[in-house]
Order: structure tokens, then C-alpha cells, then sequence
């Protein structure tokens, strides 16, 4: 037998390796690829600041200050000063050693809160007026109340429902594979089209207004004139109607004038009767 041949069969013969990792105490520290792995491999290389993990997350000072009230049932409008500022200041110890720009915001925060402790700690001193000074919390007070008011409209403006998030717009695709089809016109259709066409032209025309100057005076003078030589004529016999209606307006209103200036008398024999009129009688 070959050598090559009896080495390939002690290598058939000799049980293969085993090629997983050992088993920490039974279970996986995480999955590759769909695999179980149950230790970390010796060639891992984790950078310092790959991987942070925040036990608790906010957005600024007033968040974790707000926080640290609410948890533990204060009254925002009577703040325990000593004992949320040694809670801040715990809280600031943690986040400075992983991220000081972090806790640069937080510590201007810390000595506000530390000012008002020591405030707080003075005696309080009366004003020339007879009243008491302000309360060093109150404009915290006032800072803290506006953001939680801030805070929860945010919240209920989150909860709406959003396009992307809680809802999809339905996009439905239609394919225009049929030719479009114009509709069959017949002689009658196309009549009242034209018949249509033709009374909307009318309400368009074009009318041509002119203005006649008319005078009173004149029209005063042609009544005494008709007049003269008559000794009784009828209304409806002073006025043309073919010469339009402003001027006998305008004759009417002369005759008015002329009665009123007593020129001219307006008689009557009796109800219902033909309406006369005639110079008015001067006597000599």
C-alpha cells in the first residue's frame, strides 16, 4: 500500500473535530448568520465607544429635572430643593464620566438648582414696601410647568395618526390600454348646439346709450304756445307719446311747474271725466 494511501485512510478512520464553540452555560450570547454562538470569538475587536447604553433617555435639563419630580410625587409648586438637587447632581456623576458635552447643559441645570438650594437656606428678608421677597423657585416653577404643557401637546400630536407610520396611502395603478372612443354627434345635437349658441349671443349685444339734454323752461313754453288761441284742450293732447319716455317726463314736469307758478288752470267736470287744461284766467 502507498503511503499516500494510508495516510488518507488513517485520516477516515481518525473521528473529525469538533469545529463548534464551547457552551456557556447553555445559552447563546447572540446569532450569526441564523447560527447560535455561545462565545464571543478571541479576534473580536469592540471599540470603547461602539456600544453606550442609557438606562434612562431625555431631551435636556428641564426633561430630567421634570422626571425626577414626577416620579416621586412632588408638588411642582413647592419643590423639596435638597432633595432634587442630590438626585440631579447623582444623576449628573453618571452621564459626566461617559460624555461631558452631554452634561455640559446639565451641569448649568446643577448650579441653578444649587443657587436656589442656597437661597433658599438665607433668611428671608422683607422689603422696604412690608412685603416678602419672592420665592427663588418661582421662575423654575414657571420654567417647568410651561415645558410639561409643551410636552404633553407633543404627546397628543404624536398619537394622531401619520402617513408612513400608523397608515399607507392606497396607490392604485390603472393601465389606459384601450383607444379613446368619441361620442357619435347627429344633426339634431348639433342644431341645438348652434340654437344654444345663438341665444347666448343675444345676451351680449352691444347697446348704445345717448344723452338728449332736456329742459323744463323749454317745454314750458311749448304748453303756453299749444295753448294759446284754445280755450280748453285735453292732457292726453299735450303730450306725443312717439318721442320716448324722458321726454314726456320732462313734459310733465313742465305743465306741474307751469300749475304751480299758476299759469295755466288743470279742470275736471266731474269724477272720471276727460281732464282739461287751459290758460289761467287774468283778469283786466
Amino acid at each position: 500500500m502507498s503511503t499516500v494511501a494510508a495516510a488518507n485512510e488513517a485520516e477516515l478512520a481518525a473521528p473529525p473535530e469538533d469545529s463548534t464553540l464551547p457552551v456557556v452555560d447553555g445559552v447563546a450570547l447572540a446569532r450569526l448568520y441564523g447560527e447560535p454562538l455561545f462565545a464571543l470569538p478571541q479576534d473580536l475587536y469592540i471599540p470603547p465607544d461602539a456600544l453606550e447604553v442609557f438606562l434612562e433617555a431625555f431631551e435636556g435639563p428641564l426633561d430630567l429635572l421634570l422626571y425626577l419630580i414626577r416620579k416621586q410625587n412632588f408638588n411642582v409648586l413647592d419643590i423639596p430643593m435638597a432633595k432634587v438637587t442630590e438626585q440631579y447632581l447623582a444623576y449628573i456623576e453618571q452621564i459626566r464620566k461617559s460624555n461631558l458635552e452631554l452634561a455640559a447643559e446639565y451641569l448649568l441645570m446643577a448650579a441653578l438648582l444649587i443657587e436656589i438650594k442656597s437661597r433658599m437656606l438665607l433668611p428671608v428678608v422683607r422689603a422696604e414696601t412690608g412685603e416678602e421677597a419672592a420665592d427663588p423657585r418661582a421662575e423654575l416653577v414657571r420654567r417647568l410647568v410651561e415645558y410639561e404643557r409643551i410636552k404633553l401637546a407633543a404627546a397628543r400630536l404624536d398619537e394622531l395618526p401619520r402617513a408612513g407610520r400608523d397608515f399607507a396611502r392606497a396607490l392604485v395603478a390603472i393601465e389606459q390600454t384601450m383607444a379613446p372612443r368619441l361620442p357619435d354627434v347627429n344633426v339634431v345635437d348639433l342644431r341645438a348646439a348652434w340654437l344654444e349658441l345663438i341665444k347666448r349671443a343675444k345676451l351680449h349685444q352691444h347697446h348704445r346709450i345717448g344723452r338728449e339734454e332736456l329742459s323744463v323752461r323749454e317745454h314750458m313754453s311749448v304748453i303756453l304756445k299749444r295753448l294759446q288761441g284754445a280755450r280748453f284742450v285735453e292732457f292726453a293732447d299735450l303730450f306725443d307719446p312717439t318721442r320716448g319716455v324722458p321726454v314726456l317726463v320732462v313734459h310733465f314736469l313742465a305743465l306741474l311747474e307751469l300749475a304751480r307758478e299758476s299759469l295755466i288752470d288743470v279742470t275736471q267736470a266731474a269724477p272720471y271725466a276727460p281732464i282739461y287744461v287751459r290758460l289761467a284766467y287774468t283778469p283786466s
